[in-house]
């Protein structure tokens, strides 16, 4: 099953309590804020859990944040031995080294939803929520060609090594196939600052003629920016980063698009929508598994006020 954007279904759904036979233990292992958008899918985790424990005595929740992919499995497989979890929902920090304790998780006979990064084997989880990767590049990619009509070089930043990267970059190149836009280089900057300066540092000692960056992701594109004016790159290419960062998404509200004309969404918010969803599963009788992908949006200065969260944390 399928489903998409019921959001408003599921939050008046969840507002009507159902008693439970008994309590029920929710696991919730995620990454620590290492990058901004993890700093904010914790804080609506956070809240998310809070808000759910507040509504619902009978069920519990047990979070943990892991700053690797080892710290992460001994996280999950802490909460099976001391806690006896009844369900597990896991932002993987990686996909390979998460897929065999997730499917042990799940031969346990606990319920599984996976967020965002997919697991390396197909058909383990009983729920998957994430943002739409092919949708993220597949934007980013028309952008590009929209705005080089004539083609032109870029060099592209990848996230960390994980099946969501690969179907972005793939998205990605299939959209730009055959505008004459060609990809000089293309390394991984692990969705981190510091890596996505070094990585930019190298693309421009390396390449003298740059039209455009596509950063893929608003953290790397911080990092991107401060090594082109570092260099004193500037008037030469602009960046497409994504996620909505609140800086970002600044500069499009106050017309600042010389070297960021657009954003792409990819919300962080995610997190704490697939928490929601499994609870849904123990507190009412509505069917919740399946695939629920929240579709990318092109954000451009012409609808970046309603992308806009000053108060969130990104």
């Amino acid at each position: 099953m399928q489903f998409r954007h019921f959001i408003g279904a599921t939050a008046v759904a969840l507002a009507l309590p159902v008693a439970a036979a008994a309590q029920t233990v929710i696991g919730v292992s995620i990454p620590a804020a290492t990058h901004g958008w993890a700093g904010g899918m914790n804080f609506h985790t956070r809240e998310a859990i809070e808000r759910l424990e507040a509504t619902y005595s009978d069920l519990d929740f047990v979070l943990a944040t892991a700053s690797d992919p080892g710290k992460q499995v001994n996280d999950i497989e802490d909460m099976v031995a001391t806690r006896n979890i009844d369900a597990l929902v896991v932002l993987p920090f990686e996909s390979e080294p998460l897929t065999g304790p997730v499917k042990r998780v799940k031969e346990s006979g606990a319920w599984v939803t996976v967020i965002d990064r997919g697991l390396s084997e197909d058909g383990i989880e009983d729920l998957y929520v994430a943002g739409d990767n092919p949708g993220f590049g597949r934007v980013a990619g028309e952008y590009f060609v929209e705005q080089m009509p004539d083609g032109g070089n870029i060099v592209v930043l990848r996230g960390i090594p994980t099946t969501i990267d690969n179907e972005r970059v793939e998205a990605f190149q299939a959209a730009i196939e055959g505008s004459g836009i060609e990809i000089l280089d293309m390394e991984h900057g692990n969705w981190n600052r510091d890596d996505a300066f070094t990585v930019m540092q190298d693309f421009l000692s390396k390449y003298p003629d740059i039209d455009a960056v596509w950063a893929s992701d608003d953290d790397m594109a911080v990092g991107v920016l401060a090594a082109i004016d570092q260099a004193d790159r500037s008037d030469e290419m602009w960046v497409l980063g994504g996620a909505g960062m609140k800086e970002m998404i600044k500069r499009l509200v106050d017309g600042d698009t010389d070297m960021v004309p657009a954003n792409v969404t990819y919300p962080p918010s995610m997190a704490a929508t697939a928490i929601e969803l499994t609870a849904l599963n123990y507190v009412s009788n509505a069917p919740v598994s399946g695939d629920f992908i929240i579709g990318s949006v092109l954000i451009t200065p012409e609808n970046a006020e309603k992308y806009y969260y000053p108060d969130s944390p990104f």
